[in-house]
């Protein structure tokens, strides 16, 4: 699926993308079982990234200098039932920016255009990168 490069501009730019990653964040980090994922990450770190991110995918400034998406999480088991909990919650974030809903549609629909990436169905995929990084498996 090609992602719509002019998304960007349409939902209102950098400072929508940041509203919508605090508000994510801030229901990834109260989430029982997301924020086990992130213990080791500071919050504000993690929205600037995927702001970062998501900004230069959808057709603006290219300032994100980070992993791929496959290479960041490789060291976590994320299933089906993990992402389709992400993806909710990051929907609802969107809805409460006031963004329109057509928008959110494709904003969710470039978001999902990762999964393959994200998604692993057992342990046995998971990879780390370095001796002392941890396979980060939390079963609900």
């Amino acid at each position: 699926m090609a992602i719509d490069k002019t998304l960007y501009d349409r939902l209102g730019g950098k400072p929508i993308f940041i509203k919508v990653h605090k508000n994510f964040y801030d229901k990834v980090y109260a989430h029982s079982w997301l924020r086990k994922f992130f213990t080791d990450k500071p919050q504000q770190l993690l929205e600037d990234q995927q702001t970062d991110f998501m900004t230069q995918l959808m057709g603006g400034p290219k300032v994100y200098g980070g992993k791929s998406p496959k290479s960041a999480h490789q060291h976590m088991l994320i299933t089906e039932e993990l992402f389709a909990l992400r993806a909710q919650l990051l929907s609802d974030s969107i809805k409460e920016a006031g963004i329109a809903d057509d928008l959110r549609k494709e904003w969710i629909s470039a978001d999902v255009a990762l999964k393959k990436a994200l998604v692993k169905s057992s342990i046995d995929e998971c990879s780390v990168s370095y001796p002392t990084q941890s396979v980060l498996n939390f079963p609900k």
